[in-house]
């Protein structure tokens, strides 16, 4: 007997907490892994540190510094996927860990391999101690996804020794506003762009298999400065004439008239630090 084929997730607008997104998202990536680095492992590589769709490297960059200062650096990548940009960190003789939440993404690290940790843990709540590391990355990891971004924030914060720089990158705040296409569809306003409402895909009992959180960029800073860190720079890639490639929404089209991609780069603050209680680890 045929088994009956599982119906669609509802697209939906609506709250979701911390756990609900962890959960949702957590399950999300462990069924799409797979799928996401057929889709998108050329564009990636195995060793390359890209920060978004627009394509731009860090070799070019040097948002966390440059190449030659790196090494012996102990760096954190977040959201790490399959780990790419981890790979790429090692080459320069950095010594990274490679974090997710997804077991399966991780799994296609393991698979391309690499000299360094892999870890499977939510960025929440960081399994490492105080002041472990002298960088942080992330390249549309975590911070997208999750209900509170102070709480990773802080907690990154933590783990960070004094002086130690977070570079994180997300989608562009303005795109909310705009349908997810890549063609012109994508470029006529459709919502509010300081509509908060998280999006969420939920399976035919209301549990979320998916959940996307939108945050301003004024909420952004404001995040960043209130878990305890300066804001050196905020990086909105222009789209490049040698991309011609489609990535979900992102396309050369739209990347011409908007942005997609806003990298934020801090250093962690001894200036009015934030509390522990409540984020620190026992």
């Amino acid at each position: 007997m045929q088994e009956p084929e599982a119906s669609e997730p509802e697209a939906t607008r609506r709250d979701a907490d911390v756990t609900e997104s962890s959960r949702a998202n957590r399950g999300w990536w462990d069924r799409n892994a797979d799928e996401y680095q057929t889709e998108h492992g050329t564009f990636l590589g195995d060793d390359r540190f890209v920060w978004g769709p627009e394509g731009l490297d860090e070799v070019e960059a040097e948002l966390l510094g440059p190449p030659e200062e790196l090494k012996g650096k102990d760096v954190l990548e977040i959201g790490a996927g399959a780990a790419q940009c981890s790979r790429w960190l090692a080459g320069q003789g950095a010594r990274p860990v490679a974090l997710d939440i997804s077991h399966r993404q991780l799994q296609h690290a393991l698979r391309i391999g690499g000299p360094f940790p892999l870890v499977c843990a939510d960025a929440g709540a960081l399994p490492f101690a105080d002041g472990s590391f002298d960088l942080a990355c992330s390249a549309y990891g975590a911070l997208p996804f999750v209900a509170d971004p102070r709480l990773v924030l802080r907690e990154v914060r933590r783990v960070l020794r004094p002086g130690g720089r977070l570079v994180f990158s997300v989608t562009h705040p303005i795109r909310w506003a705009f349908p997810d296409e890549p063609g012109p569809e994508g470029l006529s306003v459709s919502g509010s762009y300081f509509d908060r409402t998280p999006y969420v895909e939920q399976d035919e009992e209301g549990r979320a298999v998916y959940v996307e959180h939108h945050r301003t960029l004024g909420d952004r800073v404001r995040d960043v400065v209130a878990s305890g860190f300066r804001l050196v720079d905020l990086v909105e890639p222009e789209w490049p004439v040698w991309n011609t490639s489609e990535w979900g929404g992102w396309s050369p089209l739209r990347g011409n008239l908007i942005p997609g991609t806003a990298i934020f780069v801090c250093e962690r603050s001894e200036m009015g630090a934030p509390p522990a209680e409540g984020w620190g680890r026992d």
